[in-house]
């Protein structure tokens, strides 16, 4: 009996310390002499325990708010963990009723000797930061914090929007110890929830006797490993644990269930019919002679496209912000040579109707938004073109200078966007804005190397499709001297001179590049004989891909294809001794290919490779074959052409 006695007093001890470490304000010696995370020693940071909670308030008017309380503690382990001294939230203030936010308990935590030093937030650490016209930042930027710090912190947002409770973050790019979520849901509604990413929360409901709430739900988690950012992932947000809340109905006492939930259809509705989308697209007198004197020659359809597309191009200049409502309305902006995303593309639309092609908006959340989980109007943040023929669409955005018909800025490509159509049938449809089209880069090299192992020649590579816009894109304002600095930074040793350049400016054509080149380094003289890579300085040395699993796919920009044909000549005095074997491997389903062969004929040898990448998403389950392949090429432009002297 008495060691039960005992057990249960243990128990309660244990549980009543536990409490304590998840508290504001405690904070141990041992703690803060803690050096490394004891699950991720790579951490620069861990969070001690988060928790939060929210509730509801409604007032005599009949008016709800909901209110969101959140409490941190963090433990800082490396410099590069020091950032997270500032903190921030946003808030909404665009509204006839806006939200708040205020910071409480604010303090960092040091260890003096012996001694646990508290160090409070001044006044002149907390400060609001004006976004624009609908959005500012409360931030904080908490003191003396140094290696080993703890800092604490909590905020509370109070907001007229219940429609939408702000998403709360289970995962972080630093470990979580602990976290807890709690949510009182009131008597009348009925929340739609999600939470993304791939690690598991635990979620409890609990029934509630209230006369306000009818039940309380908690979501925990301990130790959340830290979400990792990865090579071609558009944005790390998709796959973060986040819970999600959406209002899906409400149902006063004596009262029908009101269904509030919209689906896709209700909110492209909501948004043609709002006078800065929808009215937009019906002004013309402020473009038509424009648009009359472009198109009164062209003989073909695709010519009327290129002919508006290219003048809305040219003439517009973006603001570089983001929307799917006009800031300026689109007569004001054609006037000005200036608009935002909305301005610029509906104009766009606008014209292209005139000129009596089936044209229509097409919704899309770029990469940096995220993709759009519920139905909402504040899913989407961009809208581009599209021209649809024969259930065909071509995709255009006249904001950027450099994209062309289909080929659109790799910002907007994030999975689907909705299209709306004109009053009808059919006024929501989603499309696919994946790139089908294999984007191709070519690189032909002729070279002589002579006896001291250099290299000369000459080297031609063409750019066509998404490979032209991004060349463009990143060398378009750049002058030659600056572009040949970078390249010649860019494969090391190398010295370019005759340097051409066709197409960079015109749109409609691949751009192709040439120019002679010597190279001291691309070939090993060990002895009697030459050691050459197949690729030379082409050679792929390091696989993107470092983690052993992978959790969620793997996201290229567009499909792509990279050639080389490399002609070397043997040096006088020199036979070939050996040639890697040729090879081919990929995976079964086509989806990624890997080519070389090398042959010698008539004093040459001949290289050729192609890596092709055929689909944009590369699913989790193909990620260890990816991987291989990656190793497994480089394991072959690794392995040497051997001449020897004869």
């Amino acid at each position: 009996m008495k060691r039960i006695i005992l057990g249960a007093v243990f128990f309660l001890v244990f549980q009543y310390n536990y409490a304590q470490k998840l508290k504001l304000g405690n904070v141990t010696k041992e703690e803060l002499m803690q050096k490394y995370h004891p699950i991720d020693s790579s951490a620069s940071a861990s969070i001690l325990f988060k928790r939060g909670e929210t509730t509801f308030q409604v007032d005599r008017m009949g008016e709800w708010s909901v209110s969101t309380l959140v409490e941190m503690k963090i433990k800082i382990y490396k410099k590069e963990g020091l950032e997270l001294a500032n903190q921030e939230v946003a808030y909404f203030v665009g509204g006839t009723t806006n939200e708040s936010v205020s910071f409480y308990d604010t303090n960092t935590f040091n260890l003096e000797g012996n001694e646990i030093v508290k160090t409070k937030l001044s006044s002149e650490g907390k400060f609001d930061e004006e976004v624009n016209n609908n959005w500012k930042i409360k931030k904080i930027t908490l003191p003396a914090v140094k290696e080993g710090s703890i800092i604490e912190f909590s905020y509370k947002i109070v907001s007229p929007f219940i429609n939408n409770i702000n998403d709360f973050y289970f995962q972080y790019n630093i470990p979580t110890d602990n976290v807890e979520y709690t949510v009182f849901m009131p008597i009348p509604f009925r929340y739609s929830t999600m939470i993304t990413g791939y690690e598991v929360v635990n979620i409890e409901e609990i029934t509630l006797v209230d006369n306000f709430y009818s039940s309380k739900y908690i979501y925990s988690k301990q130790n959340m490993p830290a979400i990792k950012e990865e090579r071609y992932v558009n944005n790390i947000k998709d796959y973060t644990s986040i819970l999600k809340y959406e209002l899906a109905s409400i149902s006063y006492p004596r009262e029908e269930i009101r269904n509030v939930a919209l689906n896709w259809e209700g909110v492209t509705k909501s948004i043609f019919d709002d006078d800065r989308f929808g009215r937009e697209l019906k002004l013309k007198s402020y473009y038509e002679e424009d648009v009359n004197a472009i198109i009164k020659d062209c003989k073909t359809d695709k010519e009327k496209i290129n002919k508006i597309f290219s003048h809305v191009q040219k003439k517009m200049n973006w603001n570089e912000k983001h929307g799917i409502y006009t800031e300026k309305g689109v007569k004001r902006a054609y006037k000005e040579n200036i608009g935002n995303v909305a301005d610029i593309n509906l104009m766009l639309i606008a014209m292209l109707r005139h000129a009596g092609f089936e044209a229509n908006p097409v919704l899309l959340s770029t990469q940096s938004n995220g993709i759009a989980i519920f139905p909402n109007r504040t899913a989407f943040n961009y809208v581009i073109a599209a021209v649809e023929e024969n259930k065909n669409f071509m995709l255009l955005d006249a904001t950027n200078k450099n994209a062309t018909i289909d080929i659109l800025p790799l910002k907007t490509i994030n999975w689907f966007g909705r299209l709306i159509r004109k009053e009808g049938a059919d006024l929501s449809v989603q499309i696919d804005l994946s790139k089908k089209v294999i984007s191709n880069e070519v690189t032909t090299l002729m070279a002589e190397i002579n006896d001291q192992g250099h290299l000369s020649g000459k080297i031609r590579t063409i750019y066509n499709d998404y490979n032209a816009f991004v060349f463009r894109e990143k060398n378009g304002k750049l002058s030659e001297e600056s572009y040949l600095e970078s390249l010649e930074k860019k494969i090391n040793g190398i010295e370019v001179s005759e340097y051409s350049i066709k197409n960079k400016k015109d749109l409609e054509k691949e751009i192709i590049e040439s120019y002679a080149f010597k190279h001291n380094n691309a070939v090993d003289l060990i002895g009697n004989k030459m050691y050459i890579s197949p690729l030379l300085f082409y050679q792929l040395e390091e696989n993107p891909f470092k983690s052993e699993k992978r959790k969620y796919p793997v996201n290229y920009p567009y499909p792509f294809k990279d050639s080389y044909n490399i002609i070397l000549k043997v040096p006088e005095g020199y036979e070939v001794e050996y040639l890697p074997k040729p090879v081919s491997f990929g995976m079964e389903d086509g989806l990624v290919t890997f080519s070389l062969n090398a042959v010698s004929a008539n004093g040459n040898i001949q290289i050729n490779s192609n890596f092709e990448i055929n689909k944009t998403i590369i699913p989790t389950n193909n990620y260890a074959t990816l991987k291989m392949i990656y190793k497994m090429m480089i394991d072959n432009q690794a392995e040497k052409i051997i001449l020897k002297k004869i």
